[in-house]
């Protein structure tokens, strides 16, 4: 009996050895964290001391990727977190407008149509309660609307009618479902943005109308309505002590049960999808053509002086305008070498930057998405949020850590990165 104990009690020594040996590999401590961004914030705490020392305070999410390439050019990926959970909630804002710039390109494709593309202008009509209608376009080259030229402005400049415009081309159902399929599952993308609609008018989208260049249709889309209605239960997503409705303060949390909501991988997980299609499962890759891609990669990473197309004054749309990370505390010249590909968001007091970065010169490259929450009143819609006296200098201390970390980290073999020099001043691509 007493042998029988003896070897219970070493099994169970073995077994507790174990586990510990696979936390340690794993690097994850009792907050979530890996132990590598844990010590890698602290270390550099000077950098943004308020936020290091109070990191539940300002919800923040970080999730880092590292890309090691082989002789072949081949990547592969190391993924590092810091406090990143899917269950705790953030307002993604203009983050989630990455989405509708993809799958409108893929939808373009999937309806094989002579003649329709990116560039083929269109009409948009309303046909619900809460729509608006739009037949041009001061913006484009030739004064008419088209998915390219709502591609361009959501990632130049972050435009909220873009977005909203290729929401309605989508529709509600197909915007959802199409990312679900692709393993995103932690995402509800309920609605346009910053204009106040119902649930029931987000559901409707409107009737859509592209033609060519003699006037004659090409593709008719009527209204869309998602019967399906869609449920965000995260209890974290009820917020604050209280929110402005107009003129009146409202003296209790803010419900964002209903807005949209997506978490920091599925965010960075879009984003790999598109930066390196070649290398996530085909179930997860989105239907793009060679040009699609190259489309993005110039939009996503152009900066609004080098757009002709759209045009926009570089005192008020400046380098760092949708840039946050490395350079959102600045608004001077980011330099040519850097380009950060790349898609931000900013309201309620959230801030968000999900992107590459790469440096030409150097040869580095990294993914890193961040989540910072600076509202210090707890309270929505009163233009009293912390953004540039933390957010900013947080997000651009933070890209420029990890970009540090980067410069001086080992490599076996240098990323071989022509695929991301672009030629933006080639007005080829102007249409």
């Amino acid at each position: 009996m007493e042998k029988r104990t003896h070897h219970l009690a070493l099994a169970f020594l073995f077994l507790l050895l174990l586990t510990i040996s696979i936390a340690a590999q794993d690097g994850r401590n009792a907050s979530g964290s890996d132990n590598f961004l844990d010590n890698l914030i602290r270390n550099n705490k000077d950098k943004f001391p308020e936020v290091a020392a109070n990191p539940d305070k300002y919800e923040i999410q970080i999730l880092y990727t590292q890309i090691n390439r082989d002789k072949h050019n081949r990547p592969s990926f190391t993924s590092y977190k810091y406090h990143v959970d899917p269950k705790k909630y953030f307002y993604p804002a203009s983050s989630v407008k990455i989405a509708g710039a993809v799958l409108s390109l893929q939808k373009l494709n999937e309806l094989h149509i002579k003649g329709l593309n990116k560039y083929t202008s269109l009409r948009i009509d309303s046909s619900f309660s809460g729509q608006t209608k739009v037949d041009s376009d001061k913006s484009s080259q030739n004064g008419l609307p088209s998915i390219a030229q709502y591609i361009r402005k959501i990632f130049l400049v972050s435009d909220n009618d873009a977005f909203n415009r290729t929401y309605e081309f989508l529709g509600q159902k197909y915007l959802n479902e199409q990312l679900w399929r692709r393993g995103f599952k932690d995402l509800r993308l309920f609605h346009r943005v910053s204009i106040a609609l119902s649930q029931e008018e987000n559901r409707h989208t409107n009737p859509i109308t592209f033609y060519n260049k003699d006037g004659k249709t090409i593709y008719s889309q009527p209204e869309q309505v998602n019967t399906e209605e869609y449920k965000n239960d995260l209890p974290s997503a009820i917020k604050g002590i209280g929110y402005y409705s107009g003129d009146s303060l409202i003296k209790e949390p803010k419900n964002f049960n209903k807005s949209n909501y997506i978490s920091v991988e599925s965010l960075q997980g879009i984003l790999k999808s598109i930066i390196f299609p070649e290398y996530v499962p085909k179930a997860q890759r989105f239907n793009l053509r060679k040009d699609d891609y190259e489309f993005l990669y110039r939009y996503m990473s152009m900066l609004p002086r080098e757009s002709q197309y759209p045009h926009y004054d570089p005192k008020e749309e400046y380098d760092s305008y949708c840039k946050f990370l490395m350079f959102g505390d600045s608004k001077d010249t980011i330099p040519r070498n850097i380009r950060i590909f790349n898609k931000i968001g900013l309201a309620y007091g959230f801030m968000i930057d999900n992107a590459y970065v790469v440096d030409l010169d150097k040869n580095i490259e990294f993914m890193l998405t961040a989540v910072i929450y600076v509202n210090e009143d707890q309270i929505f819609n009163d233009d009293k949020y912390e953004y540039d006296k933390i957010g900013y200098p947080f997000l651009a201390n933070l890209g420029k850590v990890i970009y540090n970390y980067e410069l001086s980290r080992p490599r076996k073999h240098l990323a071989d990165l022509k695929k991301f020099r672009i030629n933006y001043s080639d007005a080829a691509l102007v249409q």
